[in-house]
């Protein structure tokens, strides 16, 4: 699948196992990686006028090393800048060793117009902020706004988290070995590495599989194998049937999006559950989407017993306060074996809903057999239910959405332009096909809706989420500028056709 994102500890492991397994040792690994860089500077940048090569002491230095003397070999006229020495006895000292340019130190650098950086200095195990000789150096490739080709990650960017620890590089390319780090893909660090290419240096499949990451890429080939498409013989309640709970007459227009993308993306029969001095409103907009009154707790539950709709949606434009917790606790009160309820999408007021009383939501979800709780809060929804996790300076994004996972016994999308979705179990990914067309009122409704269709045809929550996530942005990329949240439904039209009947498509986007 190759989709998998290795953190640093992940990814030096990798490089043991590799190691330990062998043909290459350390060494040729470095070499492999100095070369992918290498040929990457020679057909991006033929016309450079000079490239000037910036090492680091430690295996990214290494690398760099390697790149100098290929480029030398090629004939381009090259400079090396190092911060230190490496380490005696190390694969990057081998690597300095075989390097016989003269090097010149970094707290000298100087660049030309024109000219190019390679910058080897630190990648992706840095840990701390780019200070003196290293962040002049970026400094200095900033004001002359020169390309920089990064070698795994540009320094300055947490390979981890995506942080920008102080200064750090911008690059034009990355160029990163065997699988990407979450740090190309979470902001600002993905802002800050241009072109991604994954070079193949000798680690294998095999040897990612042992070290058995639980951070994906969200891109189709890793859901689409349970993607829903209809079967000859089907008919619209072999499809699933999605609930969404309505606001009252002034609040009508979200649930209506969400139910929109609910039937869009494939469920068989929507129902708008509407409050009775809504009705008027709701139907007056309604065709294909069905209409039911429910203004209290025994309406939730005479639905639940009448239609067995598949999955809920609870919280675009609904309200704040007990109503919105009993009826989302009463769809989490039904077993999936008692009423075939594959799971609640809470979103917007239901997520703020629960605001200091999340523990009955959290039990309620982690209850055998209950209903699948899929939550779609953005920065603030987030924060008013784990405000301990979201005020954790230390986490990562795609730590704390983990960790919000796991306390709720939910499947977590962090909403924003890199969206994490994380599961209970601890998997995760990060989305990377977002667009800015997105941040639109209503958008986020849309996908509630698309994850609730795909969930009542059971798909498998996260999978489901992972699916509706990137469904969503990729609708939004391709539609583009002027985009409005009622687009979304109609422009998912191509991308499911696609997804669907198109050929190769979803091997296509896994390369």
């Amino acid at each position: 699948m190759r989709n998998e994102l290795l953190s640093p500890a992940e990814m030096a492991e990798a490089d043991r196992l590799a190691i330990a397994a062998g043909p290459l040792d350390g060494y040729g690994l470095m070499q492999r990686a100095g070369e992918a860089v290498a040929a990457v500077v020679l057909a991006r940048y033929p016309a450079a006028t000079k490239v000037h090569v910036l090492c680091g002491p430690g295996n990214n230095g290494g690398d760099g090393y390697v790149v100098v003397r290929l480029l030398a070999e090629a004939g381009v006229d090259v400079a090396i800048w190092a911060e230190s020495e490496p380490r005696s006895g190390t694969d990057a000292a081998l690597a300095a060793a075989e390097c016989t340019l003269k090097r010149r130190p970094l707290s000298a650098f100087t660049a030309e117009p024109h000219s190019l950086v390679v910058d080897a200095l630190y990648g992706a195990g840095l840990s701390k902020p780019l200070s003196g000789d290293a962040r002049s150096a970026v400094e200095i490739a900033a004001k002359l706004d020169l390309p920089v080709i990064a070698v795994d990650l540009p320094s300055g960017v947490s390979g981890e988290s995506g942080d920008s620890l102080g200064t750090a590089f911008r690059a034009s390319v990355s160029v990163t070995f065997a699988r990407k780090k979450p740090g190309h893909l979470l902001l600002p660090g993905r802002a800050r590495c241009g072109e991604i290419v994954v070079a193949d240096i000798g680690i294998g499949d095999d040897i990612i599989a042992r070290v058995a990451p639980r951070t994906f890429e969200n891109k189709p080939a890793f859901w689409l194998g349970d993607f829903p498409a209809p079967a000859v013989d089907t008919h619209k309640y072999k499809r699933g049937h999605v609930g969404v709970f309505s606001g009252g007459p002034s609040a009508t227009g979200a649930a209506r999006l969400a139910a929109l993308a609910a039937a869009r993306s494939g469920a068989g029969a929507v129902t708008v559950l509407s409050p009775g001095n809504a009705m008027q409103v709701n139907a007056a907009h309604l065709t294909a989407i069905m209409l039911r009154k429910t203004d209290a707790i025994e309406d939730v539950h005479d639905f639940l017993g009448d239609r067995r709709s598949s999955s809920f949606v609870l919280g675009p434009g609904f309200g704040v306060g007990d109503r919105a917790r009993n009826f989302a606790l009463a769809v989490l009160g039904r077993t999936r074996q008692e009423g075939g309820v594959e799971g609640l999408i809470l979103d917007a007021d239901g997520i703020t809903s629960f605001r200091n009383v999340g523990s009955t939501l959290f039990d309620a979800a982690s209850k055998p057999d209950a209903p699948a709780l899929v939550m779609t809060p953005h920065e603030g929804e987030f924060a008013r239910l784990f405000p301990d996790i979201a005020g954790d300076k230390t986490l990562s994004k795609l730590a704390k959405a983990r960790a919000a996972a796991q306390r709720a016994k939910a499947v977590i999308v962090y909403k924003g332009a890199d969206s994490v979705i994380a599961s209970p179990d601890g998997r995760a990914a990060i989305n990377s096909n977002g667009a800015a067309w997105l941040a639109t009122a209503g958008s986020g409704d849309v996908l509630a809706g698309i994850i609730a269709g795909l969930l009542a045809q059971a798909m498998p929550a996260f999978d489901a989420a992972c699916a509706g996530v990137w469904i969503h942005a990729e609708a939004g990329s391709r539609f583009g500028p002027g985009l409005i949240a009622e687009d979304l439904p109609l422009a998912m039209v191509p991308v499911l056709r696609e997804l669907i009947i198109g050929p190769g498509f979803g091997a296509a986007q896994d390369e």
